[in-house]
């Protein structure tokens, strides 16, 4: 009796919605595959150790996650969701279908816009990080922002794609970009001015290279030997301790090279 009403509900069921399910258990199948094949091929290829440090990483693992977890699982939702639009289409649901099938087209936009997103984020992250270590010795006031600058200009950039990605007229980004170079060019023109002399002078000191590494220069009260210059400050080190002089000092102060 049980077997006869199983064998009327299978097949009181269109055939087009058993395939419908099926298509939706295969997607779900082929998304927890793409899931750990994609997270497996993030840490093969060194990202985990990428990300290190980054504020996007250190926020993930605070809510027990990583990043490596949430691109692998945006890549799985997204073969699933490939898989309910296919299931849609299969089972011929009228209205559901017609719905499905105008966001189907934006499904694609939508996962390439998230993935910049991700990635500018991490990108600038990183980015931070890195001007943060190269200017630590650099003494300038401003020199804090450089860091801020970059990181968030990154992040411009990547909001711009995504945005782009998902439809946003071209040309209000163009503007938009527009205006943000030129107010990132004439304030940190104003803000680092000291900086940009700083380089400048720089640039005159490794060229004609009045001193060079090893020799000793007295620059205001403080003598001892150059360690190392580059284009923005000059290290010296005297008793054990090293003094970091932005170049626009040592060339608005001058200098005295101590022959030995």
């Amino acid at each position: 009796m049980q077997g006869g009403m199983l064998a009327e509900i299978v097949e009181a069921v269109p055939l087009r919605l058993w395939f419908a399910f099926g298509t939706l258990f295969l997607g779900l199948l082929f998304g927890w595959v793409t899931r750990v094949t994609a997270r497996r091929f993030l840490q093969r290829i060194g990202i985990p150790a990428a990300v290190e440090g980054t504020a996007f990483e250190r926020t993930a693992r605070s809510v027990g996650t990583s990043t490596v977890d949430i691109l692998a699982a945006i890549a799985g939702y997204f073969v699933f969701g490939i898989a309910v639009f296919a299931a849609v289409a299969v089972a011929e649901i009228e209205y559901v279908a017609q719905f499905w099938n105008a966001v189907a087209g934006f499904l694609p936009q939508l996962f390439v816009a998230i993935v910049v997103l991700i990635a500018g984020i991490l990108l600038g992250d990183k980015v931070e990080l890195l001007v943060s270590e190269r200017f630590r010795g650099v003494k300038i006031p401003q020199i804090d922002v450089l860091p801020l600058i970059a990181k968030y200009s990154i992040f411009y950039l990547a909001a711009l794609i995504a945005l782009g990605q998902v439809g946003v007229a071209t040309a209000a980004l163009i503007v938009l970009l527009g205006a943000y170079v030129f107010a990132l060019v004439f304030l940190g023109g104003l803000a680092f001015r000291h900086l940009l002399s700083a380089g400048a002078v720089g640039t005159y000191l490794l060229l004609n290279q009045p001193y060079t590494i090893g020799d000793e220069i007295r620059v205001g009260d403080v003598q001892g030997i150059v360690q190392e210059m580059d284009l923005f400050v000059t290290h010296v080190e005297i008793d054990g301790e090293e003094y970091v002089f932005p170049n626009s000092k040592v060339f608005a102060e001058g200098f005295v090279r101590i022959r030995g």
